[in-house]
């Protein structure tokens, strides 16, 4: 049994589609509402927050739905399909509201953005597993992520070389009067597209799920549910108190980052985005050696180290008083300390669970994260709306740390599996 890593990798194509246009909406949309759109930070991250809050919902919903879907395309594809072709539509109209500075319209525009992208989600990610036989389902999902960090990087280049600024009169970097965002809206927006296409045309979902005759699996309706333990329980909570403040910590920075960049070092969105694609570039090449790490270490002291190497970044970032190459160093070790820490924790949540729950666990994981992300922006922006964009990496220190300490009372879900095994299974988170 070998996974089919070229049908694998057009399926991922839909991921792709999906965390270019998260790139994008992280870095450019907050600062559009600010600084084109005058708003308040506050006001800005609450709208932020609203994909989040939508998530929640329509995640499920989509999902449910695609399940219960027969067409000549299949199940998933005509969601994605008809998702990202809205998506990319209401990607292009955002781009000429902006320019005409037409706030009623960009609102109602990025409404249909975020509901479009949500629909096509679930199916996307669901997309690998009806193809895929159970044993090769965790290793499939790596190459999804694998193939949706590429989308993200495509993105942030494009941020890099169609954003630029020039010096006032104050020697300040702003955006002059002519800086137009239209191309990158237009470019995000095809790279939305694009690779959706490129999935559809090469992959029959209905020929590929003949072919395969993978059938729906019983053993985990049949399997017997126990209850946790008391200790067990517990841990299972401080494991999710836990993902909830580490995401406070990461959310907050990759929100407020291009603003923060803007207001305190004085550069453009296009230096803002090469620190973070480093971070990206520095999770994606460090998957592996984490992966063998973990096996080595196990999962919660990988999960420990990571989280301290983030906390120490972030407390030295604070002390960077303007753009130098030092912060490359940072955010590529924050990139590094990111993928050991959720390479690691789904993992745990999943392994305290039967195989008639993990659905249920998977949820509790994802509940705990997509709250973490509604709830940060919005606090994050009140406090640095009171104390200014300074109070930034600080805020984020004090979440990492306290996720340090939840986690240090945590005694199960850990494993020390094989090096071939713990690559494969650290790979099974989405994110």
């Amino acid at each position: 049994m070998k996974l089919n890593y070229k049908r694998t990798i057009l399926i991922g194509l839909a991921f792709m589609s999906i965390l270019a246009f998260q790139q994008f909406y992280d870095q450019v949309i907050p600062f559009v509402l600010e600084n084109t759109f005058k708003l308040k930070t506050s006001t800005a991250n609450d709208i932020m927050s609203i994909d989040n809050v939508l998530a929640v919902f329509l995640l499920p919903l989509f999902g449910v739905l695609s399940d219960k879907t027969h067409t000549k395309l299949g199940r998933r594809t005509p969601f994605i399909l008809i998702g990202s072709i809205i998506a990319s539509g209401a990607m292009c109209a955002l781009g000429i509201l902006q320019k005409n500075t037409n706030f009623i319209g960009f609102m109602i525009a990025l409404m249909v953005l975020l509901v479009a992208v949500a629909a096509y989600r679930t199916p996307a990610v669901a997309y690998m597993p009806d193809v895929t036989e159970k044993p090769l389902r965790s290793k499939g999902n790596s190459v999804i992520n694998l193939v949706g960090y590429i989308g993200g990087i495509f993105a942030t280049v494009a941020m890099m070389f169609l954003l630029k600024s020039e010096i006032n009169e104050a020697g300040e970097k702003v955006y002059s009067s002519g800086q137009s965002f239209v191309p990158i809206f237009l470019v995000v927006a095809g790279l939305m597209i694009v690779p959706v296409i490129v999935m559809a045309l090469t992959v029959n979902e209905n020929k590929v799920l003949r072919e395969t005759n993978i059938q729906d699996e019983k053993e985990d309706d049949i399997a017997p549910k126990t209850r946790l333990s008391r200790g067990a329980k517990r841990s299972l909570i401080l494991i999710l108190v836990s993902v909830f403040l580490w995401y406070a910590a990461y959310n907050a920075v990759t929100t407020a980052f291009s603003r923060y960049c803007v207001e305190i070092w004085n550069v453009d969105l296009a230096t803002s985005s090469g620190y973070l694609l480093i971070a990206t570039v520095t999770a994606i090449i460090s998957f592996v050696p984490l992966g063998f790490l973990s096996s080595k270490l196990g999962r919660k002291k990988s999960i420990l180290a990571g989280v301290l190497v983030m906390s120490a970044c972030y407390f030295g970032a604070y002390f960077l008083k303007q753009e130098t190459a030092l912060m490359y160093v940072v955010f590529g070790l924050v990139g590094v300390a990111w993928a050991a820490i959720n390479l690691n924790s789904f993992p745990m949540v999943v392994e305290l669970c039967t195989g008639a729950d993990v659905g249920k666990y998977t949820g509790y994981y994802y509940t705990f994260s997509m709250a973490s992300q509604i709830v940060t922006p919005i606090l994050s922006g009140r406090l640095i709306e009171a104390w200014g964009y300074r109070v930034l990496f600080p805020y984020a220190v004090v979440f990492s740390l306290l996720s340090f300490a939840t986690m240090c009372f945590v005694f199960h879900g850990d494993s020390k599996p094989d090096a071939r095994k713990a690559i494969a299974e650290n790979f099974a988170s989405d994110n």
